[in-house]
């Protein structure tokens, strides 16, 4: 029940080798997210508080003295050559995409890029709701960032990388993922002010163990509700006359509660609500409280079911292994993480029990559902990073 790493530093050098000869210049590592809470707040102005995860998009490259992308995906098979010069937007996800619109976007930012050549693999489950979007675009950005000589400001690329997925690949995300890709501490996750984009390091507790519950599900999430979440929560704000609805309270909203839709009221509560609980779970894991982490965790799954409805039903895949997981007596809490509409849950467990923990339920969620999951403990890494000479 478990997901292996299938990429390494080794591993993609020896992809670029067979595909180009000689040596790559650098390795570029850019890492996926688990958040652990604080889910569809990072649009509304609020607070997250994810982790970069053992689990990377991998790029091997060496610079082109043309101004192009050369790029074979081994995931794919596929060879991409991307042009510096003429920006012209496929519509469609591909992962090539993804590239194009970093590429594009760092230069409406006045950066001036050189091209390079290189090969890319990921082990991040695409569709999950772990990032692998992200996780390619921070890649990219990196690569970039090196070989065209640039500063690197993990804040500044995340904003231009976000810029890429909202307006080249159409999908209205947040900053979270692009930045805890590019900002991640080994060892913690961060607490992100998605205004500010001040981060703050937040250790789990000891002997806590957080594990990823990937339901084998998937959804795409630019043809998911996803922006139409996002419209109903700028509604809400608009009738508060606020940028977003960081700026509301939930005395607030409840003393608006009949002037507003009962879907959008309901909306605007998941999120308010989020944001509170998002702080507080900081405030207890600094505390080592695990007893308010695990209510606090279990609230959000509650509020993100009921209140913002991006799981289906009781027999919803996310639902069920959130079920499964608290269940276990290894369980601190659990919820479902990233967009919804299926992907993947996550669960703070006591560390010595997390390899039974995983085995137990995965075979209970697979005797529920029939789906076989892939369950694995994970643990904090660093952001996007530059690797020379595979070292």
């Amino acid at each position: 029940m478990s997901l292996e790493t299938l990429v390494s530093a080794e591993s993609i050098r020896a992809a670029f080798t067979q595909q180009f000869g000689g040596e790559p210049t650098a390795i570029i590592r850019a890492p996926g997210r688990v958040n652990l809470i604080g889910e569809h707040t990072d649009y509304n102005d609020g607070f997250v508080m994810p982790m970069a995860i053992d689990r990377a998009v991998w790029v091997a490259l060496r610079p082109r003295h043309d101004p192009y992308m050369v790029v074979h995906s081994v995931d794919y098979a596929a060879l991409a050559e991307i042009s510096l010069t003429e920006m012209v937007r496929q519509h469609h996800p591909g992962w090539a995409e993804y590239m194009k619109g970093v590429a594009w976007a760092m230069q409406e930012a006045g950066m001036p890029l050189q091209g390079w050549e290189g090969v890319v693999a990921g082990d991040v489950p695409r569709g999950a709701g772990l990032s692998s979007s992200a996780a390619i675009e921070l890649a990219t950005a990196r690569a970039l960032v090196y070989v065209s000589g640039l500063a690197w400001n993990p804040a500044q690329i995340a904003l231009i990388a976000q810029r890429a997925e909202n307006e080249w690949m159409g999908v209205k995300t947040g900053i979270m993922d692009q930045m805890i890709s590019a900002s991640g501490q080994a060892g913690s996750a961060l607490l992100i002010d998605c205004r500010t984009l001040e981060t703050q390091p937040v250790p789990l507790p000891d002997g806590l163990a957080v594990v990823v519950l990937d339901t084998s599900t998937r959804r795409g999430l630019v043809d998911s509700k996803y922006n139409e979440r996002r419209a109903q929560c700028e509604q809400a704000a608009a009738h508060f006359g606020v940028k977003a609805l960081r700026d509301v309270t939930l005395a607030q909203l409840e003393a608006a509660q009949g002037q507003l839709d009962p879907l959008v009221y309901r909306r605007a509560r998941h999120v308010i609500s989020e944001n509170a609980r998002t702080l507080a779970a900081a405030d207890a894991m600094r505390a080592g409280d695990t007893a308010a982490l695990g209510r606090l965790i279990d609230a959000s799954h509650d509020s993100l079911r009921d209140d913002f409805e991006v799981t289906d039903a009781d027999k919803d895949a996310l639902n069920v292994i959130v079920n499964c997981a608290r269940a276990h007596p290894a369980c601190i809490g659990a919820r479902m993480t990233g967009a919804g509409f299926g992907g993947c849950a996550v669960a703070i467990v006591w560390g010595g029990e997390a390899v039974a923990f995983a085995a137990a339920v995965g075979a209970d969620y697979q005797a529920q559902t029939g789906f076989t999951p892939a369950l694995y403990v994970t643990t904090p890494t660093a952001g996007a990073s530059v690797l020379f000479n595979a070292d």
